[in-house]
């Protein structure tokens, strides 16, 4: 886990989510995307992972917190998201 200490958003638990879903790298996390780690987390994981984790791994993936994604982007995600 020690990989994801400087990743913004990536705490303890998601660490562990992304690692069992077999996503070991902030590099791997860029290379598939939010939407593909997402999709693995909860299928392999957390079949409950929400919305905020979403944006989380977005934000990751930016290298920024969530916080900051653009609203364009958070709107992409969240219909992403209730699409599923």
């Amino acid at each position: 886990m020690e990989q994801w200490k400087n990743t913004p958003n990536i705490g303890p638990v998601l660490a562990k989510h992304l690692e069992k879903a077999g996503v070991t790298a902030p590099e791997q996390l860029r290379e598939l995307g939010a939407e593909e780690a997402f999709v693995r987390i909860r299928a392999q994981v957390d079949p409950t992972a929400c919305l905020h984790m979403l944006e989380a791994l977005a934000g990751a993936e930016a290298g920024v917190k969530k916080s900051l994604l653009s609203p364009e982007r958070k709107a992409e995600l969240k219909a992403w998201y209730q699409r599923l």
